[in-house]
């Protein structure tokens, strides 16, 4: 049917938002630039909107902040932000990959990460003891250095103590915080009482450098190679990880997740709520109806490559994920890279808060 002109709406009279040209000549700061692109359109928006969201999350006294980190954001030296927004009382939980945690010690025990030379072949790499990550080269001597560190720290814990790697993160957190007082994620987080989380604690440094050192005392103990690879030195329990998330949640008023890029943390983080309804329903115990309230994820995936690593906001409403909008759910998700969009959002945020004050 074609439309009739006489029926034609106009956008005010529908109460639309109407967009307005970026004028950098109005512009003072980053804040100024993330209202202005608010009113704009693409990703642009998208990001806008995002710092509508965080100002919203960190400044609901009732909301307990999730943050999820995967993707090699330290070795991108992002680690400062995540350091910032700790010290700000703007993360409560950190889920992460071992990667990014230990890439960061890395970095808070002083070593250095380079731009990679293009015109060097990854074989020539490999000899010369150089691990790539894109355009970034993370040296073998910087995981040896690392690994040494963090040996002392196996050295001094209770091996009969059943671990975890929320523990064994803040024994890291621990020995950094007597040891330097440089801002580390890993310090920063354990000086704050913030607990770090790492489900894949075997897939990176950190849980090779511990079969590292169980290995190393089984052969020591006159045990072969084969013998020594299975051989069990910690009592280490992933399980504790989950309680000691689930019962942090299990007392929150209101939840929030900040999220860079996808992977374990983030799906581990955002299965709480389904793992509380199965506990209901299969257990018959009473439980809280836990769904996050605020979101921001900023990660370059789309939804159709399939590998979002915890669906869309919109599609985690079905899973009990997330409150929906129509319920007060605020959200926003920026298909972007992160080192791109994370530190002007963050600083939008920053100036806009620090502003009010």
């Amino acid at each position: 049917m074609r439309r009739n002109k006489d029926e034609f709406h106009d956008g005010a009279q529908d109460g639309l938002m109407a967009l307005e040209p970026l004028n950098l000549n109005n512009i003072e700061g980053f804040d100024d630039l993330l209202t202005a692109m608010g009113h704009t359109a693409f990703g642009g928006r998208n990001l806008g909107e995002a710092a509508e969201v965080l100002d919203a999350m960190v400044s609901d006294p009732d909301c307990l902040i999730v943050s999820t980190f995967s993707g090699a954001m330290t070795v991108a030296k992002m680690g400062l932000l995540i350091c910032e927004m700790i010290d700000r009382g703007w993360l409560q939980i950190i889920i992460s990959t071992g990667a990014l945690m230990a890439h960061g010690l890395i970095e808070a025990v002083g070593q250095v990460h380079y731009k990679h030379d293009p015109n060097r072949s990854d074989e020539e790499l490999y000899r010369l003891g150089y691990n790539r990550v894109y355009d970034t080269l993370e040296m073998e001597a910087n995981l040896d250095y690392a690994e040494g560190v963090f040996t002392q720290v196996l050295e001094g814990m209770d091996k009969e103590r059943v671990l975890s790697s929320e523990i064994i993160c803040a024994e890291l957190g621990k020995h950094l915080a007597e040891h330097t007082d440089q801002s580390g994620i890993l310090r920063n987080a354990y000086l704050k009482g913030v607990p770090v989380y790492v489900p894949a604690f075997t897939d990176s440094e950190l849980g090779l450098d511990v079969a590292n050192w169980m290995i190393g005392r089984a052969i020591k103990q006159g045990k072969s190679v084969e013998e020594a690879l299975t051989s069990i030195q910690l009592n280490f329990n992933p399980f504790q990880d989950l309680g000691s998330y689930g019962k942090r949640i299990l007392h929150a008023k209101k939840l929030g997740i900040f999220t860079i890029g996808g992977g374990v943390p983030r799906n581990w983080a955002q299965q709480v709520g389904p793992f509380f309804d199965i506990l209901q329903n299969r257990l018959n115990i009473t439980l809280p109806f836990v769904r996050f309230h605020y979101g921001v994820r900023i990660c370059p995936e789309p939804a159709h490559w399939g590998g979002l690593s915890g669906c869309t906001y919109k599609e985690g409403i079905s899973w009990g994920k997330f409150v929906p909008p129509a319920e007060g759910g605020r959200f926003a998700e920026v298909l972007c890279d992160a080192t791109i969009a994370w530190p002007i959002l963050l600083k939008a945020v920053m100036q806009r808060i620090d502003n009010r004050r």
